[in-house]
């Protein structure tokens, strides 16, 4: 069995997050491109984002710590810290309304 304090890898994702030039870092824990669920952790600096993509699959993301919304068109659904949100099959962007942390969860 393996084991991860997740609050221990977004406070890293958020310190490497603040360093990069992107404001953002991520680390995979578990699964990857070879596997059909990954999970990821993912740290964004205030006022950054991840730009409008589309889905590999069914997605999921628990905010581990921060604010976040999760933009889909003229949807928008905010996320603070403990909120489960259920990622759309159309295309959407995550933006930090705050240093954020977040779980994502994707199975192809």
């Amino acid at each position: 069995m393996d084991k991860k304090s997740l609050t221990a890898v977004a406070r890293q994702q958020l310190k490497l997050a603040g360093s990069a030039s992107s404001g953002r870092s991520s680390q995979t824990i578990y699964g990857g491109h070879s596997r059909s669920l990954r999970q990821t952790v993912v740290g964004l600096s205030a006022g950054q984002s991840l730009a409008e993509h589309d889905n590999a699959g069914e997605a999921t993301l628990i905010v581990l710590s921060g604010k976040l919304q999760l933009v889909s068109g003229d949807n928008i659904w905010k996320g603070s810290t403990g909120d489960l949100l259920v990622v759309p099959t159309a295309r959407h962007s995550v933006e930090a309304l705050e240093d954020v942390a977040f779980l994502l969860t994707v199975a192809k």
